[in-house]
């Protein structure tokens, strides 16, 4: 994910902690005369809650009174971190060599909304950052009255937990506790996601700085397993997921395409719960007849569904395929790669979109 609040540079030590003090005055002048100054001040505060919190991973490590299970993670985290940086030519920065304990499952909790009939997201635009296709809340219980609010406006509304953020190094972002839940690897994936929104963002396009990170976190990790003398990642558990991913993407296509037709208010609906139910279908028959019957995504796949449900896939998985492309023609050469994407991001969002199709057409009868 993408950094939401990204307002000074700095590194870890005498200049965060002035950044303590300037943060919520900065936010509070820059948006000066905004109506949503009470949802900046939240952001302000829960960033600099994160700040304070942070600890060099050394410390903890070498700290026998800390977890031994957390201790070795972390010791471990730091090998995935080395790498990153060493053969992914990933930044190398105090980034992700620092920790802190949060107390809570995910770090923030992003609320993405549509229109009732349209998969465009609502953007929210930030100093620096730019537009993005979401708004993060540090509490639960804020991003479930932001939703309802916006569902009062007839929005489709989700939510979703995250477990990690960049600010895209303009602070050193630590390893948080709620990163290492689901083990070793899923943090190395992690940590090279975030990375790669340090080495090339994009404003105003979340598709290409998600599906770039993406992709990054992917070869990464297949990298990754391969120098630690491991053997691919399960290669049905791969499968399932692209094959979920492409029944999403493909709902979501036929979706926009229903969206462009001129049908009364009620007659869309009908056809848009349709599509929904279609897409759960095909997802049961997949399961059943190629999955063995066993549902990784049946909590997803059986919760009440809307636009704004599908937008994380659009906006995460939609141009992995071209990267992927584009990673292949420059034979695998990092350097190359991220020259190539520096290119796509100069170019204006529709030639970058045009690019991106195009190398995705070429990638299509390999993987097939």
């Amino acid at each position: 994910m993408t950094g939401f609040f990204i307002l000074m540079r700095s590194s870890h030590g005498a200049l965060d902690r002035y950044c303590y003090r300037l943060v919520p005055l900065l936010v509070i002048l820059l948006l000066n005369g905004c109506s949503s100054v009470s949802y900046y001040s939240q952001l302000a505060s829960g960033q600099l809650r994160l700040l304070q919190a942070r600890e060099p991973v050394s410390r903890v490590v070498a700290d026998s009174s800390r977890s031994p299970t957390l201790r070795k993670q972390l010791a471990r985290s730091q090998q995935a971190r080395a790498f990153a940086s060493e053969h992914l030519q990933l930044p190398d920065n105090q980034s992700y060599r620092l920790y802190a304990d949060i107390g809570r499952p995910f770090v923030v909790w992003n609320v993405f909304a549509t229109p009732e009939f349209s998969l465009e997201p609502q953007t929210h635009c930030f100093p620096i950052a730019g537009c993005v296709a979401y708004r993060g809340y540090y509490s639960q219980s804020a991003a479930r009255g932001a939703a309802a609010l916006q569902k009062q406006q007839g929005l489709d509304v989700y939510i979703g937990g995250v477990e990690a953020y960049s600010t895209l190094g303009w602070f050193n972002d630590p390893i948080l506790s709620s990163m290492l839940g689901w083990g070793d690897e899923r943090l190395a994936t992690l940590i090279f996601h975030e990375l790669a929104h340090q080495r090339i963002y994009v404003k105003d396009d979340t598709e290409f700085n998600e599906s770039f990170a993406t992709f990054v976190e992917q070869e990464g990790t297949r990298q990754w397993r391969a120098a630690r003398g491991l053997p691919p990642t399960d290669a049905k558990l791969t499968r399932q997921r692209d094959q979920f991913t492409r029944l999403v993407l493909d709902s979501h296509r036929r979706l926009k395409a229903l969206y462009a037709q001129p049908l009364a208010a009620n007659a869309m609906r009908v056809a848009k719960s349709a599509e929904f139910e279609r897409l759960r279908r095909d997802y049961r028959e997949l399961r059943d007849s190629q999955w063995d019957g066993v549902g990784r995504y049946d909590g997803w796949i059986n919760t009440p569904m809307n636009n704004a449900k599908l937008l994380p896939f659009g906006l995460y998985d939609q141009w992995v395929p071209a990267f992927a492309a584009i990673f292949q023609q420059v034979g695998g050469n990092w350097l190359a790669f991220y020259r190539e994407v520096e290119r796509l991001g100069d170019l204006s969002r529709q030639e970058r979109k045009t690019a991106l199709v195009a190398a995705a057409v070429m990638l299509r009868p390999i993987t097939q």
